[in-house]
């Protein structure tokens, strides 16, 4: 490698998810000063423009997770302070943090996704908005933030209680979707490459936050133990959804699989612009499994921001 760059390493903020994105943001630091850069560690406050302006970074290493870093919001000031940034830009920012226009976007295009409505919270203590088992969610937050599983068997009440926690307390509007049953999969895209599929297996429970990152919850199996057609429709999604959305740098696709019903069982769940980059992350895991070290990966998607 012959230039060496002086990059400025985006983190923490104040979303659900800062502490996640100093785990990764750290990591990535040292992996770029591992392999000569000069990094500037930049833990995102409110007048973080004024940081960068007075840093001018030749490159920002965006690690942050969630609003405001993941939804355009701090996409749009780099774009305007004229400073290159890695993952995707503002436009696919804006539609793919959005459960809903993510949907908008793909089921056209010819990708699979669940069918679902928007919901506001206060109906959802009337009445259930579909059958029994679904999923609620909130329409902008990752790493399964506010996601709730309503089954018959569930503990929420039929209806659902006003004083029962849950994300129809937090959030005024909800997606509503049915429930899947089966597997939880995941492809991650790097260098307009799909890479390859892992099967998520959780000690108990769904795949939520603390399933994601929280060593031992959750077993990966890379590369998932899944029929070729399966796995090529995986790769194939992903790398669509990655070039339909128009993201850069990584972008990752989760997906449910009903086992029983086969290739029409597999369904998107969402394409995660900025993906974790912990040593318990899925990207890194599938870019090693592919020969790709980590230290190799962040140069990829550094030079990909050039």
């Amino acid at each position: 490698m012959t230039d060496k760059l002086h990059v400025a390493v985006l983190m923490g903020g104040w979303s659900a998810e800062r502490e996640v994105s100093l785990m990764s943001g750290n990591d990535i630091a040292a992996a770029l000063e591992k392999n000569g850069h000069k990094v500037t560690r930049i833990d995102m406050d409110r007048n973080v423009a004024m940081v960068l302006d007075a840093v001018r970074p030749d490159v920002v290493f965006n690690a942050l997770h969630g609003c405001p870093g993941e939804d355009g919001t701090v996409q749009g000031m780099l774009d305007l302070m004229q400073i290159p940034y890695t993952h995707s830009g503002l436009a696919t920012s804006v539609i793919a943090i959005d459960k809903e226009l993510t949907k908008q976007q793909l089921v056209p295009a010819g990708i699979p996704m669940p069918a679902g409505k928007m919901v506001k919270s206060k109906d959802i203590v009337e009445a259930d908005p579909l059958p029994r088992p679904y999923v609620l969610k909130p329409v902008n937050e990752g790493s399964s933030v506010g996601v709730a599983i309503v089954t018959d068997q569930g503990n929420y009440g039929n209806p659902i209680g006003r004083d029962v926690t849950g994300p129809w307390q937090e959030f005024d509007e909800l997606l509503a979707e049915p429930f899947i049953k089966g597997r939880e999969l995941t492809t991650a895209v790097v260098g307009g490459k799909a890479l390859c599929v892992t099967e998520l297996k959780t000690k108990a429970g769904f795949y939520d936050y603390d399933a994601k990152y929280t060593e031992g919850l959750t077993e990966h199996v890379c590369p998932a133990k899944i029929p070729a057609d399966i796995e090529k429709l995986c790769l194939d999604y992903a790398l669509q959804a990655h070039q339909v959305l128009g993201c850069k740098g990584t972008s990752r696709t989760d997906y449910r699989w009903d086992d029983e019903l086969g290739a029409d069982g597999l369904f998107i769940l969402e394409t995660n612009t900025q993906p974790g980059m912990t040593p318990l992350s899925l990207v890194p895991e599938q870019a090693k499994q592919m020969g790709i070290s980590y230290e190799e990966l962040v140069e990829m998607i550094v030079r990909e921001a050039l």
